[in-house]
């Protein structure tokens, strides 16, 4: 907007510049035109136009040169402003783009936790009434995760080591028996990568 603005703030200053040459042109058109037609006989009028003429021509002199730098700056001005709409028009393709890619990734996802979701009612269909209770409890409270994974002798919930009174305690558990972490009280899943 602000080199718009500079490009339009030149255009006009470069019209009342140029208004002000033709304004000092036809002056200067008038006078000459009155020292050649013989009206003026007086030698100290003839002068006198004389020294307006050339008053006259370096004013207009003075005022073409205000007229280019004008037209130099305004030249600037244009440039900058198509340089600036460019990289808006570019800018606004690449905000575009990344709202596209946006959206996809947002159907990608919103399709892949409908799977989720799906798939999650199938096996809680399947999980015992007071089991899938004390799970939805535990995640609650938990932050989400009510069932950890017991790996390396480790509750990947808490991340902390089961002692061995704790693991003996796992191994003796039956093998569809619910056991849970002491310190995070997480249903620990029970695998072959458990460690006991």
């Amino acid at each position: 907007m602000a080199a718009q603005t500079e490009e339009s703030d030149t255009a006009r200053e470069q019209a009342k510049a140029e208004q002000d040459v033709d304004q000092v042109r036809q002056r200067a058109a008038r006078d000459r035109q009155r020292l050649d037609s013989g009206l003026v006989t007086s030698p100290k009028d003839l002068e006198s136009l004389q020294s307006e003429l050339a008053s006259l021509a370096k004013r207009q002199d003075d005022l073409e040169t205000v007229v280019l730098d004008i037209m130099e700056r305004q030249e600037a001005a244009q440039a900058r402003a198509k340089e600036l709409a460019a990289r808006v028009a570019e800018l606004q393709e690449q905000t575009a783009e990344a709202a596209r890619r946006r959206d996809a990734a947002t159907q990608e996802i919103d399709a892949e936790a409908t799977a989720v979701r799906a798939e999650r009612a199938e096996v809680a269909a399947s999980v015992p009434a007071d089991l899938l209770k004390l799970y939805d409890k535990l995640r609650e409270q938990q932050g989400g995760i009510g069932a950890a994974r017991l790996s390396q002798r480790r509750c990947e919930g808490c991340r902390l080591e089961l002692n061995i009174t704790e693991l003996n305690e796992v191994r003796a558990a039956a093998p569809d028996a619910v056991v849970r972490c002491e310190n995070c009280r997480r249903i620990l899943v029970r695998t072959p990568e458990s460690g006991l």
